[in-house]
This record gives C-alpha cells, structure tokens and sequence, in this order.
C-alpha cells in the first residue's frame, strides 16, 4: 500500500487541499493511528496540514461543481487549483493522491498523469483520513465561521435535490413509472371488485352473468337494475343504452329477469349492493382515464418506443430499468430479458436454458411468431427498442417517424419469417426516417423566401465553379510534372532496354 501525500476534500463550501504531514511505519499500526486520531482534533490537526483553501464564489458556482463532481467530471476550477498547488510529478517521482470519489479519480489521472489517486473503496486509510477531514473540517478550513458548513450544506443539499427533480418538466418520466404501478394495481382491484359484485349480486339476478359478460358493463346493469321485479318494457331503452345494443341484449336481460330464479333482495341489502358497485364503476372509470392520461405522456416522453412497442409495454420497460435515460443506457440483451431475472439467474445457477424474454413476451409481435421463432424475434424487438429509447431520450423534439420506421421493420422481419420474403436494411429505413424528420422541420419552417430560394443556385454555382477549378489545377500539376520529369523518364526506359539486350546476347 502505497502511502498517501495529499488529500483532496470536496464540500458544500469549496475545495480543501490537504497534505499528509505524520504517517506512520507500519500499516496495522498506521491504520490504528488514523483510526484513533480521526476523532481527536489535536491529534488529527498533527496529521494533515492545509495547503490550499478555494472557496466557491456563490451558490451557482457550488452547484455546477457538485454536480461536475457527482458525475465524475474534472471542473475547471478544480483543475487549475490541483496545478497550482500539487507538486510538479514524473515518472520518478510520483504525487498520491487521496480522492473519495472514484470516478473523480479516474479524471484526475488522466488530466495528471505524474498523479496517482487512492480512493477510500481501496485503501482504508484513505478512508478514514477522508473521514476525519469531513469531521472537522469547519476548523481545519480557515476563512470559515461556527455554522458555515452547516448552512452551506443544507442549501446545496435543498439546491441539488431540486435541479435533479426539476431536469426536464415535459420529459419527466416519473410520472410515467408511477401511473404504470397505479394502473396495474388498478387491474388487479377492479378484477377483484367486479368478481365480488357478480358474486353478491348474482345471489339476486344469477341469470346475468350469463347475458353480460364484461365487469364494468354488469357493475352498472347492477346499479341500473336494482330490483329485479323492478323491470318493465318501458326499461328496454335504458338498459339498451347501458350495454351499447340494438335491443336483444336488452330484451333478453328483460325476459331473465321475469324467469329468474334468485332470492329476493331487502331494501338495506340492495342499498349495500349498489354503493358497493357504484364504487366498482367509478374506479373502472377512472382506470380508463388514467389510461389515456399515460397515452398522452408516453406520446411526449417516449413517443418512437411507444409506437414501436407499445404504451403499457413501454411504460413497463421504463418502469423497470428506472428511467428512461437507465433504459437507455443498458445493451439490447438486456432489454431481452428485462422483468426475468429471477429465472435468469436461476437458470444460470441450475446451468439450465436462460429466458428468451422478459416484459417484451406482452408485445404483440411476440404472440403472432411461431414457437421457434419467438427468441429470434425477442432478440430483434429488443435491439429495436434499445434504437427507439436511445432516440427518445437523446432527441429534443418529440416524433414518431423512427418509432413507426422501427415497427415496419419488425413486421418485415415476421414476415421473412413465415414466408422468406427478403427484409429491407436498417440503413435505408433509418435513412428513411431521418429525411421524413427534416422534411417536417422544413415545412414547419416559415419561408423566408426569396433570399433563401437565390442563395441556393448561387452557391451550387459557386461549387460548380470550385470544383472545375479543382480539376484544372490538377491537370496542370500533372502535366508540369510530366513535363519536368519527362526527360528522367526517357532515360530510364532506354536504360531497361540496353539491359534487357545485353542479357540475351550473354
């Protein structure tokens, strides 16, 4: 273990370079040392002495360097102040550096190559020098008064918090993660519910579950209905309305209802009966309009990976990986198999065969393959929605061209499938996309008309001319060059000929 000479601290205020002053023989009782002195300011004080204090000029200069720093990126500010105050390093003579972040250290490195940097994931004592500087560094910083610390870290806590919440309002995929748990949990109550309305109302009327079959439909016949006896042939048209019928529907509930063989119903029991589905028809309204709510953001978030896949497939995938941008990030294979690591890992833990596909099985694509081309075509959609989330994330503005582009392209690929048929390359269709995506952005455009329509024939004029000087200038090169070499040339082809002569007569 290579001893440490300075350390960096990084906190809310600024900047504190740190040299190691004391260290210790060996390393067990180094270790002790530090341990041990990490908690006493006298002792500590002995250990590390401070080079270099460089404070932030304001709350905007500490939050761009907090976040520079959170993401592992060398500030310029950081840098210039480690040139300033590090000891000019060789090859020899190499400066160790402790770090506390480890991708900071990777940056650091290759900004200073003479610097080597240990972090606290690889040495404890490093780690826990690191410690003691955070512990006590409202005295070891000078400059600062009782509190500063404090104050300054409560407020860039508040400020950080808030940037990263608040990166892109439109693009905000959050809500997207929760309106997906909220409309499974949704399916999964309104299933429940609607069984127990068709349980306890049927107990009434059990001759309707076989004439309607859908649960919202029966939840609101139930609160329609009330009493069977109730019903006259004066109900058709309301009933009629319920169910979205011409009349047989109708008229058929009608005729059960006067045949039925359920026990009568009190007026208290009847009343519970109807509050309770009343409340079922209200949450499956609901779940309809939460529905459309994650058409219309997945439309603005993630609209090519939505009209490739999906929505509720979509917003799953989201989900799951934790944000778009997560999603984004991970290899086609990945994305394969996303939703079934519990029977990946278990295959590779029994050495059996590894899943062919996780949330993506729900796509219809998969259901319309045959069963030996369900993980050839897994595999496909799943590189094409790693393509379709990359570009949603990474574009400005929204657009379904590559999405749809994406579609087409697996549809061919189900097709080549069943029938042979040749499937178009991923260039030409991307290239495709991209020319409908300008096209739009250049109608969209307002004209400025005529400006822009002569600039356009005097510039090709312009290449044309650029380009034909171009070639006269290189026939002139070249016939220069034949002209002064021309001479060299003949010489040299009479040469060869002597020679070649001389070796037949020998």
């Amino acid at each position: 273990m290579s001893q440490v000479d300075y350390l960096l601290h990084e906190s809310s205020v600024g900047y504190g370079i740190f040299q190691v002053v004391h260290q210790a023989e060996t390393i067990g009782n180094r270790l002790k040392e530090v341990q041990d002195a990490g908690q006493d300011l006298a002792k500590f004080g002995k250990m590390v002495k401070l080079v270099n204090f460089a404070p932030y000029q304001g709350a905007a200069q500490a939050l761009e360097n907090i976040n520079l720093v959170s993401e592992g990126v060398l500030s310029d500010y950081l840098r210039s102040n480690l040139e300033l105050n590090l000891p000019k390093a060789g090859k020899k003579n190499k400066v160790v550096l402790g770090v506390q972040d480890k991708n900071l250290a990777g940056s650091i490195k290759a900004a200073f190559p003479g610097v080597e940097c240990e972090t606290g994931e690889t040495s404890e004592v490093v780690a826990d020098l690191l410690r003691g500087l955070r512990l006590h560094a409202d005295k070891l910083l000078k400059g600062l008064q009782d509190g500063d610390v404090g104050r300054a870290q409560l407020g860039l806590g508040h400020a950080y918090s808030r940037a990263k919440v608040k990166f892109s309002v439109q693009k905000n995929d959050n809500h997207i993660i929760q309106a997906i748990a909220t409309l499974d949990h949704l399916d999964k109550a309104v299933n429940t519910f609607s069984m127990r309305v068709r349980e306890w109302y049927g107990w009434h009327f059990p001759e309707l579950v076989r004439i309607v079959s859908d649960n919202h439909t029966y939840a609101k016949l139930a609160l329609a209905i009330g009493d069977k006896k109730s019903l006259t042939d004066e109900s058709l048209h309301d009933i009629a309305a319920i169910v979205n019928d011409d009349g047989d529907v109708a008229q058929a509930v009608i005729d059960a209802a006067r045949v039925s063989m359920g026990q009568d119903i009190s007026a208290s029991d009847l009343e519970n009966v109807s509050a309770f589905a009343n409340r079922v028809v209200k949450l499956t309204e609901y779940r309809r309009s939460l529905f459309q709510y994650l058409v219309n953001k997945m439309s603005i978030v993630a609209p090519n990976l939505a009209s490739l896949i999906g929505e509720v497939v979509a917003a799953r995938l989201i989900s799951h990986a934790g944000s778009l941008t997560n999603l984004s990030k991970y290899p086609a294979s990945t994305v394969q198999i996303l939703g079934a690591e519990k029977a990946l890992f278990r295959a590779l833990k029994t050495k059996g065969n590894t899943p062919k596909y996780g949330l993506i099985y729900h796509s219809s694509f998969i259901g319309r393959a045959g069963a030996k081309n369900k993980g050839r075509i897994s595999r496909f959609l799943a590189n094409k929605c790693s393509i379709a989330s990359r570009i949603d994330n990474f574009s400005e503005e929204p657009t379904t061209k590559f999405g749809e582009a994406l579609r087409r392209q697996v549809e061919e690929r189900l097709e080549f499938y069943a029938t042979g048929a040749a499937p178009s390359k991923n260039e030409e269709v991307m290239k495709s996309a991209m020319d409908a995506v300008l096209g739009d952005i250049n109608i969209a455009e307002p004209e400025d008309d005529v400006e822009m329509a002569d600039a356009a024939p005097k510039e090709k004029k312009s290449k044309d001319k650029k380009e034909k000087k171009d070639k006269d200038s290189k026939k002139d090169k070249k016939r220069r060059h034949s002209e002064v070499n021309g001479d060299a040339e003949v010489e040299k082809s009479e040469k060869k000929k002597k020679k070649s002569k001389r070796q037949s007569l020998d």
